[in-house]
């Protein structure tokens, strides 16, 4: 699965607002979510397309085995029906955005 990821979809220091604003314009909700470290969510799937962004911190996703690593402003896109799941991988808290269409 490749373009999964655009990895500068958002500049630095993240703007939430900004992101909520670009994900409604798309056809998103609007999400925030905190986990500490080493927190994992094992394999979801949705009915619906999701998108994830990285606030602060930093996640793996994985998308029906292909893993990758979410940085700050990386905005990640997961297919509906796609098994996925999300890991922090900081060293503390990462807050993450996620949204369905």
């Amino acid at each position: 699965m490749t373009g999964l990821v655009e990895r500068t979809k958002f500049p630095q220091p993240i703007n939430l607002d900004a992101v909520e604003r670009d994900w409604a314009d798309r056809g998103y909700s609007y999400h925030r979510f905190e986990d500490p470290a080493g927190q994992v969510w094992r394999d979801f799937v949705h009915m619906t397309n999701e998108v994830v962004t990285v606030a602060e911190g930093q996640l793996k996703v994985t998308i029906e085995g292909e893993a990758f690593v979410a940085d700050v402003g990386a905005e990640v896109f997961i297919p509906r029906g796609a098994t996925h799941s999300v890991a922090n991988t900081a060293a503390g808290k990462t807050v993450w955005l996620f949204g369905y269409d």
